[in-house]
């Protein structure tokens, strides 16, 4: 099936640098994707964007040049409900990778239990209204009681402005509560200034409450640029990072984000990604517990 992939689209950076940082034997890219092929396996009618392809071979050979060694690969919106990509892909990843579904309300037990047997350990429920269309918060709360019996949790993607219209919806959810990066701050704003405050507060008061440390591209104000030759980009959103990884340290993860999809004015090296994990989680114990410990609890238990 031919799909044209939406104007002003930004492919991924196909020759990433090598990182400087090396990562800890057993790093976990816990936050990816992988967007078709098309013609394999197409992208959903009510999707709000079609990407470029990202195959599975494409994410894996990735996590290999940059040093990671597994993966937690994200059901993308422009798959929808349909989770065949996502369990080609965990299908072939060999163990080393687990996933985040899409469900709907009409899922049989028999296919959540397919999904689980495939390696999915969660759904993702997506606020972003530019992203998909509003799903009822009833709806989403019978998923979630049905997916807690099999040591699921949710991931929520949201937006900083939206969170005290939806803290008693997130704070009800009956399983481990996984936020997608940070809750999307603004930046501009102060990091103890009351809208992240109400977001530390959120993890503060519900310790079922995780957050991923990522995306600093997609947050970022100053940019990909390097300050003084160094690689130490997007160095206004370590601050806020950085007071995630020391507040919670047990209660962190960090992906990569590949392939980026809905990126507007640049596409970031996946090298320079990795090299501003330093920034955010300064010693060698916070770092272990950000890339090694802590996905591996949640996604991979019956190893720990």
């Amino acid at each position: 099936m031919n799909f044209a992939k939406t104007p002003g689209w930004l492919d991924w950076f196909a020759v990433p640098s090598a990182p400087t940082f090396k990562l800890p034997p057993g790093s976990v890219d816990a936050h990816c994707h992988v967007f078709g092929p098309g013609d394999e396996f197409p992208y959903a009618p009510e999707r709000k964007y079609t990407p470029c392809d990202a195959s599975k071979q494409q994410l894996f050979a990735l996590r290999d040049h940059l040093g990671f060694a597994r993966n937690v690969i994200v059901q993308a919106t422009c798959h929808g409900a349909d989770n065949r990509a996502l369990v080609d892909a965990l299908r072939h990843s060999k163990g080393m990778a687990r996933g985040v579904a899409t469900v709907k309300r009409g899922v049989s037990d028999a296919e959540l239990q397919e999904l689980h047997a495939a390696g999915v350990r969660g759904v993702r429920f997506n606020f972003v209204k530019r992203l998909v269309d509003f799903t009822p918060k009833d709806e989403l709360m019978e998923i979630a009681a049905r997916i807690a019996p099999l040591g699921w949790h949710v991931v929520i993607y949201f937006e900083a402005a939206d969170l005290p219209e939806l803290w008693d919806f997130f704070t009800a959810l009956p399983t481990t509560v996984v936020v997608d990066h940070m809750g999307r701050p603004d930046v501009s704003k102060p990091v103890d200034g009351p809208e992240f405050e109400l977001f530390v507060k959120f993890m503060r008061d519900y310790p079922n409450v995780w957050s991923k440390v990522s995306c600093p591209e997609r947050l970022s104000l100053s940019g990909p640029k390097a300050l003084h030759g160094e690689r130490s980009a997007y160095r206004d959103v370590a601050p806020f990072a950085k007071r995630i990884v020391e507040s919670f340290p047990d209660r962190v993860l960090w992906g990569t984000d590949w392939p980026h999809p809905n990126l507007k004015d640049h596409m970031p090296d996946d090298g320079l990604l990795v090299d501003f994990i330093p920034h955010i989680a300064v010693t060698p114990e916070l770092q272990g517990k950000l890339l090694v410990e802590n996905p591996m609890r949640l996604y991979w238990p019956e190893e720990v």
